[in-house]
């Protein structure tokens, strides 16, 4: 495990939209969602504990706290798979007891829980329109029942139990009302919904067998026993207006107006409920609370109270600050205060008064501690002087937090979003980057003032240096360095081709280090402007940097899910993420600790020196990406921040020191900016406001006189106009009655006239069916005979292979039965091991209980007794420990004159020794000095000797590559050869294409054509068609009136005139005879041309098949033999840049030896003497004259290796382009 380890110490912010979000554990101590995970919180003594949800939570959907504040259950999502756990909160961190699981059911995560008054059952619901709900025995981990409860839709759903009843639960949703009742493992359904169904957004136990629910419509629903009682539609509220607000007409009339256009579209909607003692809590539109009380005198409930949520002052938007929605409600166990929580991430209370003492029906909540962030936040910075931090965020507000006292200490909202910031190390001024501008902000003692403006754009990294006397800012890619005192433009540092994202200020305020999104870090020198190192890595966009006390190491994270730590120009050491994207680094003073974010919410505490392996400590703190994180400069806390909105202050511990030391117990300045204008005007204020306490006291009492008589006659009138309506009410329900019966006779006498009509149509739609079917029948007995025949065939097919099915079934069932007998036998054995196994673990279960109880009774007894015991051996020390302190002080001033001889005694042994240790360090300088030259002076004689044998080497060498070249050349003409004629192939083979082209182009057109032709063939058939159809009309029309003139048989005279009337219509009968037998010729005709073109196309059709496959085969024929010519291309396009690389390092080589030569003969002198006839005069001259010489030789080669430098990049070159043709 890594040595290093973080506790979270304080939490500011907390997690919207969490069913049950917010409930008492004490009266003084709230529970809510922060994070991922959920939040403690002493409301008077202001300290924080912090329950941490599982590995990598995506925050807590639902909770809910026991009857008995003992347990918590938590529903979050951790990754993709719900989780559903129970917490005891007995201890003072939470310990997990236990996490639910159900195989058979869906993985689909609770949205609602609920314990039972005895806390022994779970109620869970999933979340609509496919819904669950599931009872749980949760100390076993056993699913008691479960029902699935069909919703009309989308929306939240709660559940509860009976305050009274362990076995009763209701839920409501989209759609229903349920109560339900758990007996012998299952759920049944004890209540039937009438009426149309509504959408319950919260409901509430009033009490053993009421329930009151809201709607989404502004309803409230009583139900006595499943049975709908009392209802009462709520309005849409506006905010009321104060006295302050009344002195200005105009603004009046636009807060009039922009209320109206909120009720206009905006519908009343209950979004939640709570119960107490009188009554019921409920918020029937955003920022207001309602307390309704029961009445005495009827059996329903009376709104007695409107509870506002206050405006924001420091908010741009005060009235809209107020508007927000209330999502849970919650009461102290006494009952004494009221606390909820709103979509905008804040959380307020409400102390609870007798309504005897306060007769006003308006009253306002408090913030429960001070404003949260309500987005994702952006920038985080500390200081040194002060315990503070500053905050910035994407609602458009900048925070300054104490991390001591856990407060917050200022907030303002501005106009634009605020996307960094950075505090002076005095902490009495901040930068802020917002989206149009940089501003130099004083933090006052009440207020932030903006002192300076720049000019700079969407900044997004800004920091002061440590010093505080010049400020770092980036503008795009280029960061501007500027004073702090003068605010003017100090140096540009220009070379970052990405977006910055991060810039790290070194302790001596000497250097700068900067990453961007094009992988890139800088190093930055601030006396000269200029780059002092960097480290290019164009795969990773690097988010985030930190740096080491003495800013050797830098330690960077980016999109490449690696902590890299880079020093000298380069990356040491990568230590992987494991899955997870780093998102921020910090580094602690010490360098001892490093800390990282992840995409996740996790932090990760390290141990340096990194290791590859997966050692670090992992906290699961936020439920968004970690945006920001620092260390204080003390290595006491770390602070970081995330994108849903909170803030966590961690203390840092390091496992193998038991702790940080504490160097120096800092003292933290106490000092503040304060306008004189402020103070001025804040004394003024209190001496007005010691004029309006005296006169507002003579005024209250004067008013609670009036109040109680103008209620006493309001109760008077209301009572009259409700009896005056209830009469005007019933005369409407007479008239409504008698409305209703003249419209029901009218229905009746249209009903039927439309039956009378319907008759008619059926008559004549039935003659025209007896038509169609005789038709019909006719195809039908021809149909009939060949389905006779073709059913004979198959009866036959069906008798054979009935014959083969029966055979092989009968061989298969005899070879699973003897199967089956096998595995009885098998389950029958298996289902008797699993009941003696089943019964032992009863057995187990009995007796780890008992003994567990015995234990504890006896550790009981046993630690009783050494109490006794410790009592009373304390009462024997105190008295000894006042003899040992008299002791004590006679031998402390006995060790103190001692100490003091030893004192000067060590000061004169470490004169001594100083003066022995620069003696020493002289004497192996000496020694170090002479070894050295000697060990020079033999390197360079190898030296010499090994640049002697490499001379000849490369001559030999030499000879061998230039045969080798002349063989090459003659290889490559004879390859150039053969391209040539591969390249007149190939054209040859375009242009045998291009014919092929032009073949299918006009054969395409054959095509074209005769499809026309096939047209208009089509269009004279349909015509001829038509003709068809009116002869037949003709003929029947003719029947018709034959069998008109029928009639007339026995009348001579009408039948002449009906024969007359029919030749007159009739006459060109023999036309249309002839006509008819043309058309049989014209058809004729048109088969046999039809038949002659559909020969001529089929060949047509086969002509282009056999085209495109031999114009398919000839393309790939030509494809693969240009394939193998480019690869012939390739492999001697290599071989040509092998050889000149060979030969451009012969080259270098010939020019070194030849250099090297050239020093041989200069310089002489630098082989020593290795003869016997040298003399030596003097060895202190010889020693002397032998270093000059090497000095001499130094400079000299020194000269050559820059020459052989410049030689060398020449060569390079002219091969780089050679490589580039």
């Amino acid at each position: 495990m890594a040595g290093a380890a973080v506790l979270p110490v304080a939490v500011f912010g907390c997690r919207p939209r969490v069913a049950g979000g917010v409930c008492f554990l004490e009266e003084q101590v709230v529970l809510h969602a922060a994070g991922a995970g959920c939040l403690r919180l002493h409301l008077e003594h202001k300290w924080h504990n912090f329950i941490p949800g599982t590995e990598k939570s995506r925050g807590v959907r639902a909770l809910a706290v026991s009857p008995d504040r003992r347990f918590l259950a938590v529903s979050e999502a951790a990754g993709e798979q719900p989780v559903l756990a129970v917490y005891e909160l007995a201890a003072e961190r939470a310990r997990r007891r236990k996490v639910l699981a159900a195989e058979g059911l869906p993985a689909r995560q609770a949205v609602s829980l609920a314990f039972s008054p005895d806390s022994r059952f779970l109620a869970a619901a999933t979340a609509p329109p496919e819904g669950q709900l599931t009872c749980w025995l949760w100390e076993k981990q056993q699913l008691a029942a479960a029902v699935r409860v069909q919703a009309a839709g989308d929306g939240p759903c709660q559940v509860s139990f009976n305050p009274q009843d362990n076995t009763q639960v209701c839920i409501t949703g989209n759609g229903f009302f349920k109560l339900f009742k758990y007996s012998e493992g299952y759920l049944k359904q004890m209540n039937l919904q009438r009426g149309e169904p509504e959408n319950y957004l919260c409901h509430a136990w009033l009490s053993e067998e009421e329930v009151i629910c809201g709607t989404d419509t502004g309803k409230l629903s009583l139900f006595e026993t499943g049975e709908l009682l009392w209802e009462k539609s709520l309005e849409y509220r506006k905010p009321p207006r104060k006295p302050e607000e009344e002195t200005t007409i105009e603004y009046e009339s636009g807060v009039a107006f922009e209320d109206n256009g909120l009720q206009q579209h905006s519908l009343p909607q209950i979004s939640a409920v709570a119960a107490y003692s009188k009554g019921f809590a409920c918020s029937p539109s955003p920022g207001v609370v309602l307390l309704f009380e029961k009445t005495s005198e009827k059996e329903v409930y009376e709104e007695r109270q409107e509870v506002w949520l206050p405006q924001d002052l420091f908010s741009t938007e005060p009235k809209k600050s107020s508007r927000q929605d209330i999502t849970c409600i919650c009461f102290s166990p006494s009952e004494e205060m009221m606390v909820v929580s709103t979509n905008k991430n804040q959380l307020y209370m409400f102390t609870m008064f007798s309504t005897k003492l306060i007769r006003e029906k308006i009253s306002y909540f408090a913030y429960m501690n001070f404003p949260l962030h309500s987005n994702s936040i952006t920038g985080l910075d500390m200081c040194i002087w002060k315990p503070i931090l500053a905050t910035c965020s994407l609602d458009r507000s900048v925070r300054i937090w104490n991390y001591k006292t856990n407060t917050l200490e200022l907030c303002k909202e501005y106009q634009e979003e605020a996307y960094t910031v950075s505090l002076h190390p005095t902490g009495l001024f901040c930068l802020v980057g917002f989206s149009d501008k940089l501003r130099f902000v004083s933090l006052l003692y009440e207020d932030m003032h903006v002192f300076k403006e720049f000019a700079v754009k969407k900044c997004r990294e800004c920091s002061f240096s440590n010093g505080g006397h010049l400020f770092a800012v980036v503008n795009g890619n280029v960061i501007q360095i500027y004073s702090s005192i003068t605010f003017e433009n100090v140096t540009n540092l220009k070379g970052h081709t990405g977006k910055v994202h991060a810039i790290k200020w070194s302790e001596d305020d000497t250097k700068l280090v900067s990453c961007d999104t094009h992988g890139a870090v800088y190093e930055w020198n601030l006396l000269t402007g200029k780059k002092e190192s960097e480290c290019v890595l164009k795969t990773c966009a690097y988010s985030s940097i930190s740096l080491t006390y003495d800013a050797k190491i830098i330690f960077a994270v980016g999109s490449d899910q690696t902590l890299k730590e880079i020093s000298e120009s380069s990356i040491q050491h990568e230590v992987p993420a494991h899955g997870v994207v780093y998102t921020t680094v910090a580094v602690a003073r010490s360098g001892r600790l490093v800390f990282v974010g992840t995409s996740l919410g996790a932090i990760r505490a390290m141990k340096y020196p990194l290791t590859l392996k997966k050692d670090f400590s992992e906290y699961q703190a936020h439920a968004g990406a970690v945006t920001k994180m620092t260390v204080t400069s003390d290595d006491q806390f770390l602070l970081t921040a995330s994108e849903d909105g909170c803030v966590f202050i961690w203390k840092v511990y390091d496992k193998e020191c038991g702790g940080v030391k504490e160097e120096q117990k800092l003292e933290y300045a106490e000092e503040v900016l304060i306008m004189r204008s402020d103070i001025e005007e804040k004394s003024q204020a209190i001496l007005d406001l010691q004029i309006c306490v005296r006169d507002l006291q003579t005024e209250s009492d004067y008013e609670l006189r009036l109040k109680d008589m103008y209620c006493e006659g309001k109760i008077k009138a209301l009572e009259e106009t409700f009896t005056q309506e209830i009469d005007s009410l019933k005369t409407k329900h007479q008239i409504l009655q008698e409305e209703k019966e003249k419209q029901k006779l009218q229905h009746e006498i249209q009903l039927s006239e439309l039956m009378d009509k319907q008759a008619k149509e059926v008559q004549q739609l039935e003659s025209d069916s007896s038509q169609k079917l005789s038709m019909e029948n006719e195809k039908y007995q021809e149909l009939q005979v060949k389905s006779q025949k073709m059913e004979e065939e198959y009866e036959k097919q069906l008798h054979n292979l009935e014959e083969s099915k029966i055979k092989a079934l009968a061989e298969l069932k005899e070879h699973y039965e003897k199967k089956l007998k096998h595995k009885s036998v098998l389950l029958e054995e298996a289902k008797q091991n699993m009941r003696k196994q089943i019964e032992a673990q009863k057995e187990m279960e009995k007796q780890i209980y008992e003994d567990g109880d015995k234990e504890i009774l006896e550790l009981k007894d046993k630690y009783e007794k050494q109490l006794l015991e410790e009592k009373e051996s304390n009462i024997q020390l105190k008295g000894e420990i006042g003899v040992m302190n008299k002791r004590l002080n006679s031998l402390q001033k006995e060790l103190k004159d001692r100490n003091r001889d030893i004192e000067e005694m060590k000061l004169e042994q470490q004169k001594l020794q100083d003066i022995i240790k620069s003696l020493e360090k002289d004497i192996l300088a000496l020694k170090t000095d002479v070894k050295e030259r000697t060990e020079t002076i033999l390197e360079k004689e190898k030296h010499v000797y090994d640049l002697k044998t490499k001379n000849q080497e490369l001559q030999n060498f030499k000879f061998v590559l230039s045969y080798r070249i002349e063989e090459f050349k003659k290889q490559i003409e004879s390859r150039e050869n053969d391209i040539e004629t591969m390249k007149k192939q190939i054209s040859e083979m375009e242009a045998e294409l291009e014919k092929f082209r032009k073949e299918s182009i006009e054969l395409k057109l054959n095509i074209t054509q005769l499809q026309q032709k096939q047209r208009a063939t089509a269009g004279e058939v349909h015509k001829e068609m038509e003709k068809r159809q009116n002869m037949e009309t003709l003929i029947k029309r003719f029947k018709a009136d034959l069998h008109n003139c029928v009639r007339f048989i026995n009348d001579s005279k009408k039948m002449k005139d009906g024969i007359r009337e029919l030749y007159a219509k009739y006459v060109h009968q023999q036309d249309m005879v002839e006509a008819q037998a043309e058309d049989a010729d014209l058809q004729q005709q048109y088969k046999k041309q039809q038949e002659y073109n559909e020969r001529n196309l089929a060949v047509l059709r086969k002509k282009v098949m056999k085209d495109k496959e031999m114009q398919h085969t000839a393309y790939m024929r030509i494809m693969q033999e240009n394939v193998s010519l480019i690869k012939e291309i390739n492999d001697l396009r290599q071989e040509l840049m092998v050889a000149n690389a060979q030969v451009h390092d012969l080259q270098s080589a010939l020019r070194l030896n030849k250099n090297k030569k050239a020093i041989q003969d200069t310089a002489p002198s630098s082989e020593l003497p290795s003869g016997p006839a040298v003399l030596r005069l003097n060895p202190e001259m010889e020693s002397e004259k032998i270093i000059e010489m090497q000095q001499l030789e130094i400079q000299y080669l020194r000269d050559q290796i820059q020459e052989m430098g410049k030689a060398l990049s020449c060569p390079d070159s002219v091969s780089f382009s050679q490589k580039s043709s």
